[in-house]
Protein backbone atom coordinates (compact mmCIF):
# COMPACT_ATOMS: atom_id res chain seq x y z
CA UNK A 1 0.00 0.00 0.00
CA UNK A 2 1.24 3.52 -0.80
CA UNK A 3 0.19 6.78 0.88
CA UNK A 4 0.97 10.33 -0.24
CA UNK A 5 0.74 13.26 2.16
CA UNK A 6 0.53 16.66 0.47
CA UNK A 7 0.79 19.68 2.73
CA UNK A 8 1.19 23.44 2.74
CA UNK A 9 2.88 25.18 5.67
CA UNK A 10 3.74 28.79 6.44
CA UNK A 11 5.74 28.50 9.69
CA UNK A 12 6.36 24.75 10.02
CA UNK A 13 3.44 23.77 12.24
CA UNK A 14 1.39 22.17 9.45
CA UNK A 15 4.54 20.45 8.14
CA UNK A 16 5.17 19.03 11.62
CA UNK A 17 1.60 17.69 11.75
CA UNK A 18 2.03 16.18 8.25
CA UNK A 19 5.24 14.48 9.42
CA UNK A 20 3.46 13.08 12.49
CA UNK A 21 0.60 11.78 10.31
CA UNK A 22 3.18 10.16 8.01
CA UNK A 23 4.80 8.42 10.97
CA UNK A 24 1.41 7.02 12.01
CA UNK A 25 0.58 5.79 8.52
CA UNK A 26 4.09 4.36 8.15
CA UNK A 27 3.16 1.13 9.92
CA UNK A 28 0.57 0.44 7.22
CA UNK A 29 1.95 1.92 4.01
CA UNK A 30 4.99 3.20 2.17
CA UNK A 31 4.57 6.94 2.73
CA UNK A 32 5.64 9.93 0.65
CA UNK A 33 5.51 13.40 2.19
CA UNK A 34 5.57 16.36 -0.21
CA UNK A 35 4.99 20.12 -0.05
CA UNK A 36 2.09 21.17 -2.31
CA UNK A 37 4.19 23.75 -4.14
CA UNK A 38 6.68 21.04 -5.16
CA UNK A 39 4.26 18.46 -6.51
CA UNK A 40 2.34 17.73 -9.68
CA UNK A 41 -0.74 15.58 -10.19
CA UNK A 42 1.37 12.52 -11.03
CA UNK A 43 2.42 12.10 -7.39
CA UNK A 44 -0.83 10.19 -6.88
CA UNK A 45 -0.01 7.66 -9.60
CA UNK A 46 -0.28 4.20 -7.98
CA UNK A 47 -1.16 5.70 -4.57
CA UNK A 48 -3.85 4.10 -2.44
CA UNK A 49 -4.32 7.01 -0.04
CA UNK A 50 -3.93 10.79 -0.33
CA UNK A 51 -3.85 12.86 2.85
CA UNK A 52 -3.94 16.59 2.19
CA UNK A 53 -3.60 19.46 4.64
CA UNK A 54 -2.85 23.14 5.11
CA UNK A 55 -3.26 25.94 7.64
CA UNK A 56 -6.60 27.69 7.88
CA UNK A 57 -6.45 31.25 6.56
CA UNK A 58 -9.49 33.51 6.73
CA UNK A 59 -11.70 30.49 7.54
CA UNK A 60 -10.56 28.29 4.58
CA UNK A 61 -7.54 27.25 2.48
CA UNK A 62 -4.74 29.78 1.97
CA UNK A 63 -4.95 32.00 -1.09
CA UNK A 64 -2.18 34.01 -2.78
CA UNK A 65 -3.19 37.16 -0.89
CA UNK A 66 -3.11 35.46 2.53
CA UNK A 67 0.23 33.79 1.74
CA UNK A 68 1.72 37.20 0.92
CA UNK A 69 0.90 38.35 4.47
CA UNK A 70 2.90 35.51 6.07
CA UNK A 71 6.34 37.19 5.91
CA UNK A 72 4.95 40.13 7.87
CA UNK A 73 3.98 37.86 10.76
CA UNK A 74 7.44 36.30 10.82
CA UNK A 75 9.16 39.73 10.86
CA UNK A 76 7.33 41.06 13.92
CA UNK A 77 9.91 41.88 16.60
CA UNK A 78 8.25 39.71 19.25
CA UNK A 79 7.69 36.71 16.95
CA UNK A 80 9.66 33.46 16.97
CA UNK A 81 8.07 32.44 13.65
CA UNK A 82 10.31 31.51 10.73
CA UNK A 83 8.88 31.37 7.25
CA UNK A 84 9.03 27.94 5.58
CA UNK A 85 10.82 27.72 2.22
CA UNK A 86 8.28 28.21 -0.57
CA UNK A 87 5.57 29.40 1.82
CA UNK A 88 4.46 32.27 -0.38
CA UNK A 89 4.36 30.23 -3.61
CA UNK A 90 1.52 27.99 -4.76
CA UNK A 91 -0.14 25.67 -2.28
CA UNK A 92 -2.88 23.13 -1.66
CA UNK A 93 -5.63 25.20 -3.29
CA UNK A 94 -3.73 25.44 -6.58
CA UNK A 95 -2.61 21.81 -6.51
CA UNK A 96 -6.17 20.60 -5.95
CA UNK A 97 -7.43 22.69 -8.86
CA UNK A 98 -4.88 20.99 -11.15
CA UNK A 99 -5.95 17.44 -10.31
CA UNK A 100 -7.88 15.11 -12.54
CA UNK A 101 -9.95 12.20 -11.30
CA UNK A 102 -8.30 9.71 -8.93
CA UNK A 103 -10.11 6.64 -7.66
CA UNK A 104 -8.21 6.35 -4.37
CA UNK A 105 -8.91 6.86 -0.68
CA UNK A 106 -8.38 10.30 0.85
CA UNK A 107 -8.51 12.35 4.03
CA UNK A 108 -8.05 16.04 4.84
CA UNK A 109 -6.56 17.93 7.76
CA UNK A 110 -5.77 21.47 8.74
CA UNK A 111 -4.13 23.49 11.45
CA UNK A 112 -6.21 26.26 12.91
CA UNK A 113 -6.45 28.51 15.93
CA UNK A 114 -8.05 27.02 19.00
CA UNK A 115 -11.72 27.95 19.23
CA UNK A 116 -15.09 26.95 17.81
CA UNK A 117 -14.82 25.97 14.13
CA UNK A 118 -17.83 28.19 13.47
CA UNK A 119 -15.58 31.15 14.32
CA UNK A 120 -12.14 29.98 13.15
CA UNK A 121 -13.18 28.14 10.00
CA UNK A 122 -11.65 24.84 8.92
CA UNK A 123 -9.64 24.49 5.72
CA UNK A 124 -9.99 20.70 5.97
CA UNK A 125 -13.68 20.86 5.06
CA UNK A 126 -12.96 22.57 1.74
CA UNK A 127 -10.08 20.18 1.07
CA UNK A 128 -12.28 17.16 1.76
CA UNK A 129 -14.97 18.45 -0.61
CA UNK A 130 -12.38 18.99 -3.32
CA UNK A 131 -10.89 15.52 -2.86
CA UNK A 132 -14.36 13.97 -3.20
CA UNK A 133 -15.00 16.13 -6.28
CA UNK A 134 -11.91 14.51 -7.85
CA UNK A 135 -13.36 11.03 -7.33
CA UNK A 136 -11.62 10.11 -4.09
CA UNK A 137 -13.33 8.09 -1.37
CA UNK A 138 -13.13 9.97 1.92
CA UNK A 139 -12.10 7.54 4.69
CA UNK A 140 -12.35 9.90 7.67
CA UNK A 141 -14.05 13.18 8.53
CA UNK A 142 -11.88 16.29 8.10
CA UNK A 143 -9.55 16.74 11.08
CA UNK A 144 -8.18 19.92 12.70
CA UNK A 145 -5.00 20.21 14.74
CA UNK A 146 -4.90 23.24 16.98
CA UNK A 147 -2.44 26.08 17.50
CA UNK A 148 -2.56 28.96 19.93
CA UNK A 149 -2.67 32.63 18.88
CA UNK A 150 1.14 32.61 18.54
CA UNK A 151 0.87 29.71 16.05
CA UNK A 152 2.35 27.19 18.49
CA UNK A 153 0.89 23.70 18.38
CA UNK A 154 -1.07 22.89 21.51
CA UNK A 155 0.25 20.12 23.78
CA UNK A 156 -0.68 16.65 22.56
CA UNK A 157 -1.42 17.63 18.95
CA UNK A 158 1.63 15.85 17.52
CA UNK A 159 0.69 12.59 19.27
CA UNK A 160 -2.91 13.02 18.16
CA UNK A 161 -1.74 13.51 14.55
CA UNK A 162 0.36 10.32 14.66
CA UNK A 163 -2.60 8.39 16.09
CA UNK A 164 -4.90 9.82 13.39
CA UNK A 165 -2.39 8.72 10.74
CA UNK A 166 -2.39 5.17 12.15
CA UNK A 167 -6.20 5.19 12.12
CA UNK A 168 -6.17 6.24 8.45
CA UNK A 169 -3.66 3.53 7.54
CA UNK A 170 -5.72 0.87 9.31
CA UNK A 171 -8.97 2.11 7.71
CA UNK A 172 -7.54 1.94 4.19
CA UNK A 173 -6.02 -1.48 4.83
CA UNK A 174 -9.45 -2.72 6.00
CA UNK A 175 -11.28 -1.08 3.06
CA UNK A 176 -8.86 -2.63 0.56
CA UNK A 177 -9.20 -6.07 2.15
CA UNK A 178 -12.99 -5.84 2.03
CA UNK A 179 -12.91 -4.74 -1.63
CA UNK A 180 -10.73 -7.74 -2.52
CA UNK A 181 -13.03 -10.08 -0.59
CA UNK A 182 -16.11 -8.67 -2.31
CA UNK A 183 -14.52 -9.18 -5.76
CA UNK A 184 -13.76 -12.82 -4.97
Amino acid sequence: MRAVIVYESMFGRTRAIAEAIASGIGDYAETTLVRAGDVGGSVLYDADLAVVGCPTHTRTMPQPVTRKAAPGYAKKHDSDLALEPGAVGSGVREWLSSLGEHMIYAAAFDTRTEGPASLTGRASRAISRSLAHHGMSIVAPPESFLVDEDSTLLPGEMARAAAWGATLGQAVRTERAQAITNKG
